[in-house]
């Protein structure tokens, strides 16, 4: 190496190496890792990337919807917030958009959150008749219940979760106990997946409530039946969410929109970090697959992340430029 060829390396080297010069381009950069398999494992990729990508300082805090959109709202921080399911907090979440508080950045689930009554696959491709609510309750006798092989069986959801109010709802604007069924009490999560793991294994008929992205619609394939009705928002909320609900209708469940947000801070000060959050999104069927694989292999989310980074290149890379693709791969 020449000396003038050294001496510039050795510059580079060292202002490199400045406190703060690295992630000039971004800065400090907060990102919150909400308690659930799927936020969990996209705040680690947004890590990742955001590291080691652009050059971003990155902090990662725990958090939950409510709590973080509303200290996002009022306080500004965290600055990213990789899955949020706004519909719970939509009407504040726009006025502070509105006001230039809070941006939208991508839809971190282009299929959004989707609830409902599912089936097996293998169910579905052996009976082609079954493709709403309506036809799978006409057939008992595929469902047939636990303790009464001679009824059919809805298993509910968790015990103490909303969706355990709104499918005991559905049950009854279904006339589902008319048509031979009885709603089934799965007790837990585990619960429910254990009803539905058993189910599959032995191929036999499973009926009920549940929801994507999650680990088990990864590992076993799942059908979701039609509602044959569109969402009643008006009545939903009224009624159907509600456990006293005398007169419940049939609805759709709402498919729940899941946004990156971003704080107005960050995407002035980001740079093209907010080019990749405005970019970044993916599907339920990718999400569940990797979902599953960190449940088989008892993953953390810093796992699953550098899994997926691994595994996926055809996806994550569509998310940025060939250059940072290749310092993210290169830091693999």
């Amino acid at each position: 190496m020449t000396r003038p060829t050294f001496y510039r390396t050795a510059a580079l080297l060292a202002l490199a190496a400045l406190p703060g010069l690295a992630s000039a381009d971004c800065g400090k950069v907060s990102v919150v890792s909400m308690n659930w398999q799927s936020a969990e494992v996209l705040a680690q990729i947004d890590r990742f990337i955001l590291d080691q990508g652009f050059g971003c300082e990155v902090e990662i805090v725990p958090g939950d919807t409510m709590p973080t959109l509303t200290s996002m709202m009022e306080k500004g921080k965290p600055d990213v917030a990789p899955e949020a399911w706004v519909n719970a907090v939509r009407q504040p979440l726009d006025e502070a958009v509105k006001a230039g508080r809070l941006h939208y950045a991508a839809r971190a689930l282009k299929d959004g959150g989707i609830e409902g009554w599912w089936i097996p696959k293998y169910l579905a491709d052996a009976n082609p008749a079954l493709k709403t609510i309506d036809d799978a309750l006409n057939r008992p006798d595929l469902f047939p219940a636990p303790e009464d092989r001679k009824k059919g069986a809805v298993h509910n959801c968790p015990s103490g979760w909303n969706c355990q109010i709104t499918t005991e709802n559905a049950f009854k604007a279904w006339g589902a106990a008319g048509k031979g069924f009885v709603l089934l009490d799965t007790g837990s999560a585990a619960g429910l997946d254990g009803s539905l793991a058993k189910a599959y294994e032995r191929k036999q008929g499973w009926l009920g409530y549940y929801w994507a992205p999650t680990s088990i619609l990864g590992k076993y394939e799942m059908v979701k039946l039609d509602a044959g009705v569109p969402h009643d928002k008006a009545a939903f909320e009224a009624c159907n969410s509600k456990a006293d609900c005398l007169r419940p209708v049939k609805t759709d469940w709402a498919s729940a929109e899941v946004f990156t947000v971003i704080t107005d801070r960050f995407k002035k000060a980001g740079g093209p970090a907010v080019d990749y959050l405005n970019q970044r999104s993916w599907g339920n069927d990718t999400v569940n697959a990797l979902l599953a694989w960190m449940s088989d292999n008892q993953a953390s989310g810093e796992d699953g992340a550098r899994h997926f980074l691994e595994n996926h290149p055809d996806i994550w890379t569509t998310w940025v430029s060939p250059e940072v693709a290749a310092k993210v791969k290169a830091a693999l």
